[in-house]
């Protein structure tokens, strides 16, 4: 019972703080360009929605590798030209990081990792979470291994300099096997660029060739675009790909693979103008729309509008398959920060409002369907929804295109304390009463898996939904006691397959207050 009463104390302050989804990271590289710099800086300038706490980029030739790195945006680090115009050479890898292990505001820990060896020079960006790092890094550390960032990143370079195979080649598959979670790694060296990708393959990372002949590596699509780089292949699970002046190799590391790739890449994370898997996102969120609009319908309301801006596309099908006008009754302002770093609740608040504004004269006495893409700690939803009824909406119907958020995610996502999941500590008609929507509904995750509609023969057709199932395809190894111990009960009917919020549809109301 008391660890109950601790679970809830602790979901309880945690709806004190704003905090909503944190992007992964984002990886580039460039082979063979001789712009290979600005062309880095162009790439990460596309992948910037997937992180902002920092930014580097490493650049050099078969001679020698430097970086630069710092704090804040792309554009902040590289405010000053001179950092950029001094990494020169024609091969490049850059990174840009949220940070989901090791400390945050700390430059040590800003990517890409350089190391200056007798024999060549490595540099590493990672984008992911391994599960097994501390056992990794304390093993690593009684070796003799000396780390200079709390960053589970620098691992991959250890084990590779304390391996006894005897090329490098040999050396890096050797290490990679000891690895266990979500990682793609883009690693540069005096002599090839080479990409990595987990066993699952939980997100995504692609191979481009630009006009001139150079090779791209990039976490997204999107990124291919912004550089006038044509998409080549996606670099699959359990494999790396070395890029050379001889063109490219596939290599495999283990036979032992499962796709499942990150429901979350297409809910909220990726642009959607990226394609994963040969998916559109955008058309996957749109699908999801649809699903949603015809598992929780609303067919009183006046019309949709969606959360912008990566629920946009969401609510675009839910209006397209329901019938209802799509308007746009919120308005982003897009040159505002992140509210969660705001350093007081008031401000906090205030930071909401400057970031998103109602269109009074659209919604004023109108009935709304609110189609958002998850709910995380709520925080964000309940102002919003109260920003609405300030405006004058007559009725709220919160729509989510996702299914309630009731796990922890430990593969790359900052999201991995059930305390701060409201799903995981509450039932959705909780949920709506907390957030003061007069109905609240998701979409359900089979309907999840046919609406983003990956097609391979693993598990949920390749699709990974251990945050909403609490079922993880890869090895939680370190997070396993951890997971076991704090289970909340909800989490714990969830994985009984239990059906948490069963009264409520039985009783024909579903989630609604009526």
């Amino acid at each position: 019972m008391s660890n109950q009463l601790t679970a809830k104390n602790r979901a309880s302050m945690a709806l004190d703080t704003e905090k909503s989804l944190n992007e992964e990271c984002g990886v580039f590289g460039v082979w063979r360009h001789p712009h290979a710099n600005q062309v880095t800086y162009f790439g990460l300038h596309a992948l910037q929605h997937r992180g902002q706490e920092g930014a580097g980029i490493t650049c050099g030739d078969e001679k020698s590798l430097s970086n630069y790195r710092g704090l804040g945006l792309l554009s902040q680090v590289f405010s000053d030209p001179s950092h950029l115009e001094k990494l020169v050479g024609d091969r490049s890898i850059g990174h840009i990081r949220y940070s989901t292990s090791g400390g945050r505001s700390n430059v040590n820990n800003v990517q890409p990792f350089l190391f200056h060896f007798n024999d060549f020079d490595l540099s590493l960006a990672h984008n992911g979470n391994l599960t097994n790092a501390r056992s990794l890094r304390k093993e690593l550390e009684g070796n003799g291994a000396v780390f200079h960032s709390t960053s589970d990143s620098e691992i991959l370079v250890h084990l590779i300099r304390q391996s006894k195979a005897i090329s490098f080649h040999e050396k890096l598959t050797e290490s990679l096997r000891r690895l266990r979670g979500g990682f793609n790694y883009v690693l540069l060296t005096n002599n090839e660029l080479i990409g990595i990708v987990d066993p699952n393959s939980f997100r995504p990372l692609v191979i481009g060739k630009m006009q001139e002949g150079s090779y791209i590596i990039a976490s997204e699509s999107c990124a291919l675009q912004a550089v006038g780089a044509t998409f080549v292949r996606n670099i699959h699970a359990g494999t790396f790909v070395v890029i050379t002046d001889d063109g490219i190799s596939v290599k495999f590391y283990t036979d032992k693979t499962e796709i499942a790739i990150e429901a979350m890449e297409y809910i909220y994370f990726a642009r959607p103008d990226s394609d994963i898997a040969s998916v559109n996102v955008h058309a996957a969120r749109k699908a999801l729309g649809k699903q949603l609009a015809i598992e929780e319908p609303c067919p009183e309301a006046d019309m949709v509008i969606g959360v912008p801006n990566s629920s946009l596309s969401a609510a675009s099908g839910y209006a397209e398959e329901s019938g209802l006008p799509y308007e746009m009754g919120i308005v982003k302002n897009q040159y505002v920060a992140r509210t969660f770093i705001e350093p007081t609740q008031s401000l906090r608040e205030q930071g909401v409002r400057k970031k998103l504004s109602a269109v009074v004269s659209v919604i004023k006495d109108k009935s709304i369907v609110l189609v958002d893409d998850s709910i995380v700690r709520g925080t964000t939803s309940r102002r919003l929804i109260s920003l609405l009824r300030e405006a004058g909406a007559k009725e709220i119907h919160l729509r989510i295109s996702s299914p309630p958020i009731r796990f922890p995610n430990y593969y790359g996502i900052d999201m991995s304390t059930s305390a701060e999941l409201l799903a995981a500590n509450h039932t959705i008609s909780q949920m709506r009463d907390y957030l003061g929507a007069d109905s609240l509904g998701f979409v359900s995750v089979p309907g999840l898996i046919d609406a983003i509609g990956l097609s391979f023969d693993t598990p949920n057709k390749g699709l990974c939904v251990s945050t909403f199932t609490g079922e993880y395809p890869a090895e939680l190894c370190d997070y396993q006691d951890y997971l076991t111990n704090q289970l909340t009960p909800i989490q714990k009917k969830v994985l009984k397959g239990e059906d948490v919020d069963g009264i409520l549809k039985q009783s024909g109301v579903s989630s609604s207050r009526r």
